[in-house]
């Protein structure tokens, strides 16, 4: 399934040029235009499923088994000193292509320029309330 009016499956046909890393009959792997550092790389399914909530298990295992060759291309190729694997699922999230997407981005050192913070928030959580919301959040699962 494709959407017309979509970057991505524009990208995957063709009809909208990219520097393609990699491709099978189920994932493509291009730079991404904005080269937030070195290599930055995005890996998308053929199909188009919108974000993680509508991603189906059989394009997840094809999407995630891609990563490791991709990654691993990519610090041989520019030898980072990490990489990141970041997905944006909905606007709030800040996901602007709604066609799935896993940015790969390899990192090079506090000054490369990408920033991820992590506020730790642990004191707002005491063991049985990290408890009740681990048994909501299993009862959840299909």
């Amino acid at each position: 399934m494709t959407d017309e009016s979509c970057i991505f499956c524009k990208i995957i046909s063709g009809e909208i040029p990219s520097a393609k890393v990699y491709e099978n009959e189920h994932v493509y792997a291009f730079l991404d235009i904005s080269q937030v550092t070195k290599g930055h790389t995005l890996i998308i399914p053929k199909s188009h499923e919108k974000d993680v909530f509508e991603l189906n298990e059989e394009t997840a295992a094809e999407l995630f088994k891609a990563v490791p060759a991709v990654a691993t291309a990519i610090n041989d190729t520019f030898q980072p000193e990490g990489l990141n694997v970041l997905n944006n699922n909905k606007e709030p999230a800040g996901q602007s292509v709604f066609h799935y997407h896993l940015h790969l981005i390899p990192r090079y050192g506090a000054q490369d320029g990408f920033k991820a913070i992590w506020e730790e928030h642990s004191s707002d959580y005491d063991t049985e309330t990290l408890q009740k919301m681990a048994q909501d959040i299993a009862s959840a699962i299909n």
